[in-house]
């Protein structure tokens, strides 16, 4: 399975297969890869509410891009800034909560491809 995480709702399930997805507010002239309409009353989420990002050294982060704070855990990621997001992540975008779960035997494989593919110079 190529599924990197999951943002698991209560009414939807969010597959990350790529390094990189928006998450936010559908509309005519916008897509984002995680439309928040599909779970709920989402007026009050920006149209590109945050971004969430597998890193190279294997972490996820979420950056807040909207004009309202995300809450990770509990604790707020206000507009401009960026949290880590751990396997079993509780995220709330406006009183839509998701668990942010993560592919733990996909990501320790890209760590461990990537070490190997790191150079590493050495001394003459």
């Amino acid at each position: 399975n190529q599924t990197l995480a999951v943002l698991r709702g209560r009414l939807v399930r969010y597959l990350m297969r790529s390094r990189e997805i928006s998450v936010g507010r559908a509309a005519k002239d916008h897509t984002v890869d995680v439309d928040l309409t599909l779970e709920g009353p989402a007026s009050k989420v920006s149209r590109r509410q945050a971004v969430i990002k597998l890193k190279n050294s294997g972490e996820f982060h979420l950056a807040n891009e909207g004009s309202r704070p995300v809450m990770v855990n509990g604790a707020a990621v206000i507009t401009g800034e960026m949290a880590r997001l751990a396997n079993d992540a509780v995220v709330e975008f406006c009183n839509l909560r998701f668990v942010f779960l993560i592919n733990t035997e996909l990501i320790e494989a890209i760590r461990t491809e990537a070490a190997k593919n790191q150079f590493i110079p050495t001394k003459l």
